[in-house]
């Protein structure tokens, strides 16, 4: 019985080894019960995606879902890119007479401004920080226009499905925010609670203080000017959430709020609460110490940022996303080819000095998809 286990795992293995080019690419959905699969490459006809779990009777306002594809998508400022896309959303299934029926909602987004011939010149290169070297070596096969699928052009489909949760979450009055916070060293030094967060849109930056938002944008264009980019942070904010969202041990609720935003292209970082502020604090200052307040328990400081054990204490939860900057430059660098050769590089066409104003629809889209989730899942452990 052994030796036939055992010649069975070499016939096994070695069938594997012949046929290792037939690698799978999974990872391609998120979310348990609310879910998203998205498909489509940068320069493919569409994009597109399956939103699996969406409740029935929901009335889908159009109108906000086509708002917030306006806010991600490129061409819409001086500090993006200047590729022109409509990002027009075609519902293909799931809704009826305007609202959802409970079955898949499928929808593309066609690509209407590709320019494929930019992206000639690298076809046998590995850009720096790229997923040219990984995609190849991964697949032995990647679509190198405009980096097919690992182009953040995917998370279009992240902001439609977005869109539909944050319209369940706000019949249920949980808001979701999301802003810039931090440019390079320019950071926004001000609480959530001392910011206007419906003034988040009344600059090209998406960052709530006006005044600070000019010096932002005056260093991105800097930077630009320079053929170079520039990270940063976006920050987020939940409010109305209600007590016991999250499950242990696993799908902790900031665990999988950090796993959605470490998901999104550029990002590098992720943290929830006061986690890196607070490292000089000792327990006796971190701690939030509850209190009774009008006849209701709640904490006295919100240090852990709404989340304790992995489960929503019902106080405002906020995190940050930090994102690096882009890695297509207007600069000559070093890199290597297929053949391994090192050779120079520089880039070309049109790219984002800066992401981070593209990027706070999407992170909005990822929290509001992370909640919803948690949302139907609280309610199943209920019947």
């Amino acid at each position: 019985m052994n030796s036939c286990f055992y010649e069975c795992t070499i016939i096994l293995y070695s069938y594997i080894r012949r046929h290792s080019y037939n690698t799978i690419m999974a990872g391609n959905t998120i979310g348990k019960l609310f879910s998203l699969t998205t498909f489509g490459e940068s320069h493919g006809k569409v994009i597109g995606g399956i939103i699996d779990g969406c409740p029935s009777g929901l009335e889908v306002d159009m109108h906000f879902v086509q708002k917030q594809m306006d806010r991600r998508r490129p061409g819409q400022s001086r500090i993006v890119t200047q590729r022109k896309e409509s990002d027009k959303v075609e519902f293909l299934s799931g809704i009826f007479e305007g609202r959802t029926t409970g079955a898949p909602i499928g929808f593309v987004i066609p690509n209407e401004d590709q320019k494929s011939k930019d992206y000639d010149h690298i076809k046998d290169l590995f850009r720096p920080n790229h997923g040219d070297f990984t995609y190849q070596q991964k697949y032995g096969h990647r679509d190198y226009r405009g980096g097919g699928r690992y182009s953040a052009r995917e998370t279009a489909c992240r902001v439609v499905a977005g869109a539909v949760a944050s319209q369940i979450l706000i019949a249920e009055k949980i808001k979701v925010y999301a802003y810039v916070s931090q440019v390079g060293d320019i950071k926004l030094d001000k609480c959530h609670d001392d910011l206007d967060l419906k003034s988040i849109d009344d600059n090209i930056l998406r960052c709530p203080d006006q005044e600070v938002a000019k010096k932002m944008i005056s260093r991105i264009e800097e930077v630009r000017k320079e053929g170079d980019t520039i990270g940063g942070i976006v920050s987020g904010i939940i409010t109305g959430v209600p007590i016991g969202l999250g499950e242990p041990v696993f799908d902790k609720l900031h665990a999988d709020l950090g796993k959605a935003m470490l998901s999104i292209n550029a990002v590098k970082g992720f943290d929830c609460g006061f986690a890196f502020e607070g490292l000089g604090m000792k327990g006796s200052e971190f701690n939030d110490t509850f209190i009774n307040k009008d006849g209701k328990i709640t904490t006295k400081t919100n240090y852990s940022g709404g989340i304790q054990a992995g489960i929503s204490n019902g106080n405002d939860i906020y995190f940050q996303v930090v994102f690096k900057p882009v890695s297509t430059i207007m600069q000559k660098q070093m890199t290597v080819n297929t053949d391994g050769e090192e050779v120079e590089i520089e880039g070309r066409g049109r790219h984002d000095p800066c992401v981070l104003p593209r990027a706070v629809p999407v992170v909005d889209a990822m929290a509001a998809m992370v909640m919803v989730d948690h949302l139907l899942r609280s309610r199943t452990t209920k019947l």
